[in-house]
């Protein structure tokens, strides 16, 4: 330990005999080593001062029993980390401030060595989670505006705030490289450093940290109010999600609330380092005898807290303003694959050209094709007729239309999920798109019975629940293990043995919201078929049909103290229905309340409630895969969607719509998530996607705890042993 500083030996305990004889052995220490010469007593005196400031970054108190939302034990960690070390470095002046020069570090060589270890290993650590949030940022930043040459004041502060943070880390590193050092280092190159860092220039890290407060808080003392960088980031989302170009939001990777949290802890981190530096500068400038700083050091500290204060309401302020949801754009060019960003109902109602002459018990011709609308099914396979060169429809007939006598039928490939690539009539109506017909075209012609009765093919839909159809979607839960404190963070479609599943993302909840990144991982969906023994739909899946396809669209919230530990579908009439599972949390603690008391809930409107669903309906759509524009997603909650056939003129009806998006949807921050919900993304004319979105976790109600207590606090640290 540092010779002099200590809760056990502050100088202000040692009277002047005693301080005397501790330099006179601490003197004939250091030159019993061997090897050892005068000089290291300025060598390992810097070192002790760097030592000192070391501690301040890495020291952690111990939390309180008692969590209260004002606690510091229940705020963000940047801010918990700002106020630790303001406190420390109260406490620290205070240990060091008498009239004596700081001792040089005495003991022994290997106890010396593993304290500059341990420094370096929490320095390293502190640098790879600053790399990570940095990146992230950056990484949005420039997705946004490579795409909007709009918002070039925008540009413009960050581009400068980057440079200004970029100098305080180099002086920063310049400053732990003196830590590391393993050489002679000049008296003469310390005091230039410490100079140099809290000098009244434009190079110094003091009008470093003014720069940086005036680009993120915007300028104070004009007659017009101006906007910081983070309200100008608020304000540029919000301008794109005004003109429909959600796109460039949820390319992000983050959420709005995100990406503002996460740029404000890189700039806390940066102040908090200058901050240090000049802290550290005084210190040093102390102890070589060039002044006291004690005023200075104490001006500095009010304006650190005053700046931090301020930023920290502005931060609350615009995350309240930003929104928390975080969904999937439309895959890069729009390069979809089935299985990894799509996937599809099959075969729920399909295009079908049958006879009339099919549809009935009594092989008759006496109706038209209108009549075969409400549920029919195809009796028997008259003659030689089409019927017997396409599979039959088991199921029930529908909706049954003429549109002409003749037709040429191009059936599509075995391997595919349509009945045909298209269909053209005689009169020149084409359903479906027309091309080169591999398999060659089948000539299907109505005919005349007994002169009286005209037996038409008509085109229909069938709903046939064979091998061919998935149509099933899970209803069993999809949840984190709340028992080993896995929270969920964030949720994908996927199709396993014709079987749509909604399944969740889980991570280890630690202290102050954050996930433990090396327990990531997707909870695998349940393993059974609809054929396998005690599978019961209703309760372990629910199959579509014309009757039952529609899908609720809901945005759910879990209240504050709680988060998302699960998902899953039930019926709410024939209406499958969202419900999210949440479980109550300690913030400071990371620990999950009474998992095994979680709590299911979710949206029951209806079409009948009070507070009608509306329904999102889907107008002559065609393949979501062919539109040419990316998809807008509409975010209106209490709505539904049934799912249907794409349009007959363009796909013939053949396809099944909306796709499910089956991108993950999982922040590149892994965070707890405040809710969870489905929302329908396309454009007009075509089928869209049913995609999930995710909540990240809220930390506004924590953001709140301003660090003007340093002198208090530096008091409590004096008691501890």
């Amino acid at each position: 330990m540092c010779q002099g500083v200590g809760p056990n030996n502050s100088p202000s305990k040692l009277n002047a005999k005693d301080r005397a004889q501790r330099q006179k052995r601490s003197f004939d220490y250091a030159n019993s080593i061997p090897g050892r010469t005068m000089r290291l007593t300025r060598q390992t005196n810097m070192r002790c001062m760097l030592f000192i400031t070391a501690i301040i970054l890495s020291y952690h108190p111990q939390p309180v029993q008692s969590i209260k939302i004002t606690d510091f034990t229940a705020v963000i960690p940047v801010i918990n980390l700002s106020r630790e070390i303001a406190s420390n470095i109260v406490y620290t002046w205070q240990l060091i401030d008498d009239d004596s020069p700081l001792m040089p570090l005495v003991g022994d060589k290997m106890k010396y060595d593993k304290i500059i270890n341990k420094i370096n290993q929490i320095n390293r650590k502190i640098d790879d989670i600053e790399h990570q949030i940095v990146n992230k940022v950056e990484l949005s930043v420039a997705n946004l505006f490579r795409q909007h040459a709009t918002f070039a004041k925008l540009e413009q502060n960050l581009q400068e705030l980057a440079d200004l943070m970029h100098r305080i880390k180099s002086r920063d590193r310049l400053m732990r490289s003196y830590l590391d050092s393993e050489e002679h280092l000049e008296r003469h190159t310390l005091e230039t450093f410490a100079s140099s860092t809290v000098a009244q220039d434009v190079n110094s890290v003091q009008e470093l940290l003014s720069r940086i407060e005036l680009l993120v808080l915007g300028p104070q003392d004009l007659p017009f109010r101006k906007l910081g960088t983070l309200e100008l980031m608020r304000e540029a989302t919000k301008t794109l999600v005004q003109h429909q170009e959600p796109d460039s939001v949820c390319s992000f990777g983050l959420s709005e609330q995100q990406v503002l949290y996460e740029l404000f802890n890189t700039i806390s981190i940066t102040e908090i380092k200058g901050y240090s530096m000049m802290q550290f500068s005084w210190m040093l400038l102390k102890a070589y005898g060039k002044g006291n700083f004690t005023a200075e050091a104490k001006l500095m500290r009010r304006r650190f807290e005053e700046r931090t204060n301020q930023t920290q309401l502005l931060l609350l302020q615009v995350m309240k303003q930003a929104s928390p949801a975080y969904w999937r754009c439309d895959p890069v060019q729009r390069q979809h694959k089935e299985g990894e960003t799509f996937v599809q109902l099959t075969r729920l109602l399909q295009g079908y050209v049958e006879n009339e002459v099919a549809l009935n018990t009594d092989n008759t011709c006496k109706e038209t094709c209108g009549y075969y609308s409400w549920g029919v099914q195809q009796e028997r396979c008259y003659k030689d007729t089409y019927c017997s060169k396409q599979s039959k429809c088991s199921g029930k007939i529908y909706d049954c239309d003429f549109i002409d006598s003749h037709m040429w039928i191009c059936p599509a490939a075995k391997n595919t999920n349509r009945r045909y690539e298209y269909v053209e009539y005689e009169n020149g109506i084409v359903l479906g798109h027309r091309k080169q017909c591999a398999s060659g075209t089948t000539k299907v012609e109505s005919w005349w019975r007994w002169l009286i009765w005209r037996c038409s093919y008509c085109f229909c839909l069938c709903d046939d629940a064979g091998k061919n159809s998935d149509r099933y979607i899970n209803m069993r839960e999809s949840v984190s293990d709340v028992m080993n404190n896995k929270v969920v963070t964030g949720m994908r479609f996927i199709k396993k043995s014709q079987i749509i599943h909604l399944i969740v993302q889980q991570g280890r909840l630690l202290p102050r919201g954050q996930i433990d990144n090396g327990t990531l991982e997707w909870v695998q969906p349940h393993n059974y078929t609809v054929m396998s023994q005690n599978v019961r739909n209703g309760r372990d899946y629910h199959t579509l049909n014309r009757n039952n396809r529609s899908l609720d669209l809901d945005d759910l919230y879990v209240p504050q103290g709680y988060v998302v530990t699960g998902v899953r579908f039930r019926l709410l009439g024939n209406h499958l229905n969202l419900e999210i599972r949440m479980t109550e949390k300690d913030f400071a603690t990371g620990q999950l309340i009474d998992p095994e008391k979680s709590i299911w809930i979710g949206n029951v409107n209806t079409e009948r409630s009070v507070n009608k669903r509306t329904e999102i309906k889907l107008d002559q759509p065609n393949v979501p895969l062919l539109s040419p524009l990316k998809s807008e997603p509409s975010f209106v909650s209490n709505r539904f969607i049934r799912f249907r056939e794409s349009d007959r003129r363009t796909d013939a009806a053949q396809t099944t719509v909306p796709f499910f998006d089956a991108q993950p949807v999982a922040p590149v921050k892994p965070v707890p998530l405040s809710g969870a919900g489905l929302f329908h993304k396309g454009r007009p004319k075509f089928g869209g996607f049913v995609a999930p979105k995710v909540m990240t976790y809220d930390f506004g109600p924590h953001i709140v705890a301003p660090i003007g207590q340093a002198e208090a606090e530096a008091q409590r640290l004096k008691t501890l042993p």
